[in-house]
Parts: structure tokens; C-alpha cells; sequence
């Protein structure tokens, strides 16, 4: 029974994650945001405490 023979699909599912992994990563990788956001605040904002009516 050929279909059990794991060799060859062995061999084309290694090669065909070989191929995703190394060309389709940098092609996706390469596009850009077309709202690419500032960070014009650099301040860091201090948080105060709550004060609860009921403590």
C-alpha cells in the first residue's frame, strides 16, 4: 500500500515548511502601517490614589 509509504509526504511537508518559513516571513514582514503612530508625549504620568467614601 503506497499511501502508508511516509517517506516522500515526509519529505514534501519538511520542504513546504522550508519554504513558508523563509520566504513568506520577510514578504509580510516588509509591509508597512499606512497610520504608522507618533509618540510625540514622552511624559510619564503619575497615578494618585483613589480616596473611596466608604474607607
Amino acid at each position: 500500500m503506497p499511501q502508508l509509504n511516509p517517506s516522500p509526504w515526509f519529505a514534501i511537508l519538511i520542504f513546504s515548511w522550508l519554504v513558508f518559513l523563509t520566504v513568506i516571513p520577510p514578504k509580510v514582514l516588509s509591509h508597512t502601517l499606512l497610520n504608522d503612530p507618533n509618540v510625540s508625549d514622552s511624559l510619564s504620568y503619575l497615578a494618585e490614589p483613589w480616596n473611596w467614601p466608604w474607607s
